[in-house]
């Protein structure tokens, strides 16, 4: 048998896999965007291949390989990535494509090496579905930042050189390190925007040391991602102030979310009553905005973290300077401590506040997603209305 990184074994390989392309099954049912308009319609289409070569050699299309997870999916969150990728706004779009990354549901099938997993366990997927497993980023929990590349949930190129598609679809398959145990009791509704949306703050927080009690923590912005600061802030025992441009968002900040504060940020005399009392800033606003008066508010060695993405960051180098002052960026998480997060919501209660929606509403959604009409997080209900 030919050696597979031989250009003999590398022939074979493609052979193996032109068989297999025979044997496919398009029996997964997703909505896709097609083209840059990102508008989305029913799809069907194949799950990736598992290793051809991990069943003794007999070529087989098998979508489920020997480390892998199948979950039907139940619920899928509704990033602005999807609105994103799907409208190619950063051009690398690969169509027909298939959003969601915000996915939970059910196991339906494991792989003989599958251990950590059962069928008809609740569990999850995230942003990213694969990583080298061997670079130093890997091997310190830090996958997200694999330095080969994190394979994403949809839109990139898996091992098997199959294009993944989100969870906008009837079912995934993973492998199982990339896979999550979503608490018993936990809804799975209520889960999904987790796998994204709360491991994007809950992973800088936990980093910078966020979660000491009596701190002080300043959020910018209050939507899928700050509504969920606010609600750790207030689990580890911090003094939440929320920061908005909109005085509409004031009731629910302060009696629905709990925040202690709420400030309107282009109100200069409220900003300035605030100076240095900051411990800490979780920006989630991707709208551009000002820096420096935020900077202004931290204490002495504060930070700014930015996990929103702004088209640019300006500010003075004064800003960090005089008081030795930081700014950081996060997104997404390593897996052990997505992990940790989910264990964590379940047992302090912490739950995204959501609109549940059907996938015939998607388009619509995506719309006010952009309009930023929505509170906090879409979340399609797959199991009840992909037919």
């Amino acid at each position: 048998m030919a050696n597979l990184h031989s250009e003999s074994g590398g022939d074979l390989l493609l052979l193996v896999k032109a068989k297999m392309s025979s044997q496919v099954k398009e029996d997964c049912l997703g909505w896709a965007a097609r083209d840059s308009s990102g508008f989305l319609s029913p799809y069907k289409f194949p799950r990736r291949f598992a290793d051809p070569f991990d069943s003794g050699y007999k070529p087989q299309y098998r979508a489920v390989g020997d480390d892998d997870v199948l979950l039907t999916i139940t619920h899928c969150g509704v990033c602005y990535a999807d609105v994103l990728w799907s409208r190619n706004k950063f051009g690398d779009a690969m169509y027909p494509m298939v959003p969601g990354h915000e996915i939970a549901g059910v196991v339906k099938e494991v792989g003989s090496n599958v251990h950590r997993f059962k069928v008809g366990q609740h569990v999850g997927v995230g942003t990213y579905v694969n990583s080298c497993k061997e670079c130093d980023n890997c091997i310190a929990d830090r996958e997200v930042h694999c330095e080969k590349g994190a394979i994403s949930t949809f839109n990139s190129v898996d091992v098997d050189g199959t294009v993944t598609k989100g969870g906008y679809a009837s079912y995934y398959v993973v492998h199982e390190r990339y896979c999550f145990r979503i608490p018993d009791g936990y809804p799975l509704a209520l889960a999904a925007p987790l796998l994204c949306a709360g491991i994007t703050v809950y992973s800088p927080m936990m980093r910078h040391k966020m979660n000491q009690p009596g701190k002080s923590l300043g959020v910018i912005g209050l939507g899928g991602l700050g509504h969920l600061a606010v609600k750790f802030g207030k689990a580890f025992g911090l003094n939440v102030i929320v920061f908005s441009t909109s005085m509409s968002k004031k009731e629910e900040a302060l009696n629905l979310l709990g925040a202690d504060k709420f400030v309107v940020s282009s109100d200069e005399q409220q900003m300035k009553a605030l100076a240095n009392s900051l411990d800490f800033i979780i920006d989630t606003a991707s709208g551009d905005h000002p820096f420096d008066p935020y900077m202004a508010l931290l204490k002495t060695a504060g930070t700014l973290v930015l996990v929103g993405a702004p088209s640019e960051v300006k500010l003075s180098p004064i800003s960090l300077i005089r008081g030795m002052k930081s700014i950081s960026g996060s997104g997404s998480g390593g897996l052990k401590e997505e992990q940790e997060m989910l264990d964590f919501c379940a047992a302090h209660k912490i739950y995204p506040e959501i609109e549940l929606i059907s996938i015939q509403y998607i388009n619509e959604a995506l719309e006010r997603l952009v309009k930023r009409d929505v509170k906090y997080r879409f979340v399609i209900d797959i199991e009840k209305s992909l037919k």
